[in-house]
């Protein structure tokens, strides 16, 4: 049943003024469409009452869904615009999905486990929800079909840069990337100022699911 409540509704509005007072995210946008996105559908109904807590679950395949102010300082960091083309590296449950969708981006996202493919395309269908494109496969490898994309987001931490997403960005585009060993991460911008120069900025420490297949590259 997909069911979204004035209480659900109301402790989003909480969510939103934590994630802007505390958190410190000033985006609009990205407050706006963090509001909209019923994360409590997302996650397993156990959790429900939980939902808009900054706190992150657990889903399928040992994985979980990211903190809501991980997602929403990875959005803002992306500096997404209406109508940009953004791939998504890890669809996980689908909420960050969502988020980049109400965002109104062109939304194309690959995941590699098949139960949280399965799960997150399922989520979409019932939520009304279209990603230009959704892939199960090697997250790593991107969709070169469909480069160049605008922005890049990969919700999954990885332990070497996969240089394979940055050749699949536009000049100007961006990619927000966790880097560093399975304990702990950084957060990283790329910005792609030239077809083979990168401006790199760091956003501090954060703990990601690993990227899997990332000892094969």
């Amino acid at each position: 049943m997909m069911h979204d409540s004035f209480v659900h509704k109301g402790k989003r509005k909480i969510l939103v003024e934590y994630l802007r007072h505390n958190i410190e995210i000033s985006d609009e946008n990205v407050l706006l469409a963090m509001s909209e996105v019923p994360r409590h559908l997302f996650i397993e109904s156990i959790f429900e009452d939980f939902a808009y807590e900054d706190r992150a679950f657990p889903i399928l395949s040992h994985q979980t869904i990211s903190h809501p102010s991980t997602v929403a300082e990875q959005s803002e960091l992306l500096q997404v615009k209406p109508g940009e083309k953004v791939l998504e590296i890890g669809t996980g449950c689908g909420y960050q999905t969502a988020v980049l969708l109400a965002m109104k981006a062109l939304v194309y996202t690959v995941e590699r486990q098949k139960d949280l493919f399965d799960f997150s395309k399922k989520k979409f269908r019932e939520l009304h929800l279209n990603p230009k494109f959704q892939s199960f496969g090697d997250g790593f490898a991107g969709l070169p079909t469909f480069a160049p994309f605008d922005k890049i987001i990969v919700t999954c931490g990885a332990s070497v840069l996969p240089t394979e997403l940055l050749k699949q960005l536009n000049v100007g585009g961006k990619m927000v990337i966790p880097l560093g060993p399975t304990d702990e991460q950084i957060l990283y911008r790329f910005t792609k100022t030239a077809p083979t120069q990168f401006e790199k900025e760091e956003f501090g420490a954060y703990k990601f699911v690993p990227m899997l297949g990332d000892t094969n590259h």
